[in-house]
Protein backbone atom coordinates (compact mmCIF):
# COMPACT_ATOMS: atom_id res chain seq x y z
CA UNK A 1 0.00 0.00 0.00
CA UNK A 2 3.04 2.40 0.87
CA UNK A 3 4.66 1.64 -2.49
CA UNK A 4 1.68 1.29 -4.88
CA UNK A 5 0.31 4.90 -5.12
CA UNK A 6 4.30 6.47 -6.18
CA UNK A 7 4.50 3.73 -8.53
CA UNK A 8 1.93 3.96 -9.87
CA UNK A 9 2.10 8.02 -10.12
CA UNK A 10 6.08 7.69 -11.29
CA UNK A 11 5.26 4.95 -14.01
CA UNK A 12 1.81 7.78 -15.20
CA UNK A 13 4.16 10.97 -15.30
CA UNK A 14 7.21 9.32 -16.19
CA UNK A 15 7.13 5.72 -18.04
CA UNK A 16 3.15 6.07 -19.89
CA UNK A 17 3.73 9.05 -22.14
CA UNK A 18 6.51 7.27 -23.40
CA UNK A 19 5.55 4.37 -24.48
CA UNK A 20 3.91 4.63 -27.85
CA UNK A 21 7.14 6.25 -29.46
CA UNK A 22 9.08 4.07 -27.41
CA UNK A 23 6.88 0.90 -29.29
CA UNK A 24 6.97 2.71 -32.84
CA UNK A 25 10.96 3.15 -32.64
CA UNK A 26 11.58 -0.24 -31.93
CA UNK A 27 9.20 -1.52 -33.95
CA UNK A 28 11.18 -0.14 -37.54
CA UNK A 29 14.39 -2.98 -36.76
CA UNK A 30 11.79 -5.74 -35.96
CA UNK A 31 9.72 -5.06 -38.80
CA UNK A 32 12.67 -4.77 -41.11
CA UNK A 33 13.53 -8.29 -39.74
CA UNK A 34 10.31 -9.72 -40.31
CA UNK A 35 10.18 -8.29 -43.80
CA UNK A 36 13.60 -9.80 -44.38
CA UNK A 37 12.72 -13.34 -43.35
CA UNK A 38 9.78 -13.07 -45.83
CA UNK A 39 12.01 -11.79 -48.87
CA UNK A 40 14.36 -14.64 -47.95
CA UNK A 41 11.57 -17.00 -48.26
CA UNK A 42 10.32 -15.59 -51.60
CA UNK A 43 13.29 -15.05 -53.06
CA UNK A 44 14.51 -19.16 -52.25
CA UNK A 45 11.22 -20.56 -53.51
CA UNK A 46 11.79 -18.61 -56.57
CA UNK A 47 15.34 -20.28 -56.80
CA UNK A 48 13.45 -23.16 -56.97
CA UNK A 49 11.28 -22.70 -59.60
CA UNK A 50 13.89 -21.28 -61.61
CA UNK A 51 16.10 -24.20 -60.79
CA UNK A 52 12.89 -26.66 -61.38
CA UNK A 53 11.93 -24.85 -64.90
CA UNK A 54 15.42 -25.46 -66.28
CA UNK A 55 16.32 -28.86 -65.76
CA UNK A 56 12.68 -30.76 -65.14
CA UNK A 57 14.47 -32.58 -62.55
CA UNK A 58 12.07 -34.00 -60.17
CA UNK A 59 15.23 -35.55 -57.83
CA UNK A 60 16.89 -31.95 -57.83
CA UNK A 61 13.78 -30.19 -56.69
CA UNK A 62 13.44 -32.88 -54.10
CA UNK A 63 16.49 -31.92 -52.91
CA UNK A 64 16.13 -28.12 -53.58
CA UNK A 65 13.03 -28.22 -51.08
CA UNK A 66 15.39 -30.02 -48.78
CA UNK A 67 17.34 -28.02 -48.66
CA UNK A 68 14.66 -25.20 -48.06
CA UNK A 69 13.76 -26.97 -45.06
CA UNK A 70 17.12 -26.50 -43.99
CA UNK A 71 17.39 -22.53 -44.40
CA UNK A 72 15.87 -21.58 -40.71
CA UNK A 73 19.53 -23.09 -39.77
CA UNK A 74 21.79 -21.67 -42.53
CA UNK A 75 23.29 -18.56 -40.87
CA UNK A 76 25.01 -17.31 -43.64
CA UNK A 77 21.65 -17.05 -45.84
CA UNK A 78 19.97 -15.62 -41.97
CA UNK A 79 22.57 -13.73 -41.43
CA UNK A 80 20.66 -10.34 -43.41
CA UNK A 81 17.43 -10.75 -41.75
CA UNK A 82 19.67 -11.01 -38.46
CA UNK A 83 21.39 -7.92 -38.78
CA UNK A 84 18.60 -5.63 -39.68
CA UNK A 85 17.28 -6.56 -35.71
CA UNK A 86 20.76 -5.27 -34.54
CA UNK A 87 19.67 -1.55 -35.41
CA UNK A 88 18.07 -2.10 -31.51
CA UNK A 89 21.05 -1.90 -30.41
CA UNK A 90 21.24 1.49 -30.67
CA UNK A 91 17.65 2.42 -29.91
CA UNK A 92 17.80 0.59 -26.70
CA UNK A 93 21.21 2.57 -25.39
CA UNK A 94 18.60 5.09 -25.34
CA UNK A 95 16.36 3.33 -23.45
CA UNK A 96 18.75 1.62 -21.27
CA UNK A 97 19.96 5.16 -20.09
CA UNK A 98 16.38 6.55 -19.86
CA UNK A 99 14.16 3.79 -18.21
CA UNK A 100 17.18 1.40 -17.09
CA UNK A 101 16.62 -1.06 -19.60
CA UNK A 102 18.86 -3.81 -19.25
CA UNK A 103 19.58 -7.11 -20.60
CA UNK A 104 19.26 -5.40 -24.40
CA UNK A 105 20.83 -8.47 -25.99
CA UNK A 106 18.55 -10.80 -24.46
CA UNK A 107 16.04 -8.64 -26.47
CA UNK A 108 18.01 -9.10 -29.92
CA UNK A 109 18.52 -12.54 -29.64
CA UNK A 110 14.67 -13.16 -28.28
CA UNK A 111 13.54 -11.43 -32.05
CA UNK A 112 16.19 -13.19 -33.35
CA UNK A 113 14.91 -16.54 -32.20
CA UNK A 114 11.43 -15.25 -33.27
CA UNK A 115 12.33 -14.79 -36.62
CA UNK A 116 13.95 -18.13 -37.05
CA UNK A 117 10.58 -19.85 -35.68
CA UNK A 118 8.88 -17.93 -38.33
CA UNK A 119 11.05 -19.30 -41.28
CA UNK A 120 10.82 -22.91 -39.85
CA UNK A 121 7.36 -22.33 -39.66
CA UNK A 122 7.55 -20.87 -43.20
CA UNK A 123 8.96 -23.80 -45.25
CA UNK A 124 7.65 -26.68 -42.77
CA UNK A 125 3.98 -25.05 -44.11
CA UNK A 126 5.54 -24.97 -47.59
CA UNK A 127 6.81 -28.35 -47.20
CA UNK A 128 3.52 -29.77 -46.07
CA UNK A 129 1.83 -27.80 -48.48
CA UNK A 130 3.93 -29.14 -51.85
CA UNK A 131 5.03 -32.50 -50.69
CA UNK A 132 1.54 -34.27 -52.05
CA UNK A 133 2.22 -32.26 -55.28
CA UNK A 134 5.90 -33.51 -56.00
CA UNK A 135 4.17 -36.35 -57.93
CA UNK A 136 2.04 -34.07 -59.74
CA UNK A 137 2.55 -33.71 -63.76
CA UNK A 138 5.85 -32.18 -64.24
CA UNK A 139 4.28 -29.18 -66.09
CA UNK A 140 2.20 -28.12 -63.24
CA UNK A 141 4.94 -28.44 -60.34
CA UNK A 142 6.23 -24.94 -60.77
CA UNK A 143 2.81 -23.26 -61.31
CA UNK A 144 2.26 -25.27 -57.80
CA UNK A 145 5.37 -24.23 -56.15
CA UNK A 146 4.32 -20.57 -56.85
CA UNK A 147 0.95 -21.42 -55.33
CA UNK A 148 2.08 -23.24 -52.44
CA UNK A 149 4.68 -20.24 -52.04
CA UNK A 150 1.87 -17.05 -52.22
CA UNK A 151 -0.22 -19.11 -49.87
CA UNK A 152 2.56 -19.60 -47.10
CA UNK A 153 3.36 -15.77 -47.74
CA UNK A 154 -0.17 -15.08 -47.09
Amino acid sequence: ATVSEPAQKCCTENIQPFLSSILEELMGPVSSGFTEVRSLFDKEVNEIIQDFQKTNDITKLKENVDQLMNLPFNSVKMELCYLKVNLLQELLQDLKSRFKVYHIDFVIQRTQNFMQELMENAVYTFEQLFSPSRQADSAKVATTIEKVKLRVLK
